[in-house]
């Protein structure tokens, strides 16, 4: 059944990957980074790690592959990490956040909605730390350069 899962999740990132214009010699890299990233919080959560951590630990590993393959393939980071979150977004949580707000459950709402936000903050901190592990030693306005 993960399996099928992951079929799935290697499919829906590469289609979003076409959606963003990736470029083709990428898509089927983000659709791997996206199953890595799916398999990590999937694991996170099986053994009992809390959500939001999983999917700051998911969305490291994305951002540090994506640095890598960056790299190797010689695109931009961008290309492959956007791909690689999208199975992390947590969609299905701000659309619970908002059905219960519509139904009046207010506070099973701002669980959800918290929860949400807090999930979101995860993928961004694990995008960012990724960052600052390859940027370390160049400085800020340097990371952006080849080394030559």
């Amino acid at each position: 059944m993960f399996i099928i899962e992951l079929i799935i999740c290697f499919i829906a990132t590469i289609g979003f990957g076409v959606i963003f214009s990736v470029p083709k010699r990428a898509l089927l890299l983000g659709g791997g980074i996206g199953v890595v990233a799916y398999t990590i919080l999937s694991a996170g959560l099986y053994f009992d790690a809390s959500p939001v951590f999983s999917t700051a630990l998911a969305s490291l590993t994305a951002a540090l592959i994506s640095h890598f393959l960056a790299r190797y393939v010689r695109i931009p980071v961008t290309t492959l990490a956007i791909p690689g979150i999208l199975p992390l977004v947590p969609g299905s949580r701000a659309y619970f956040t908002m059905l219960a707000f519509v139904d009046g459950e207010y506070l099973t709402g701002l669980e959800y909605g918290v929860e949400t936000m807090l999930r979101a903050g995860a993928i961004a901190a694990g995008l960012v730390f990724a960052l600052a592990v390859f940027s370390f030693g160049k400085g800020i306005g340097h990371r952006y350069e080849t080394n030559r």
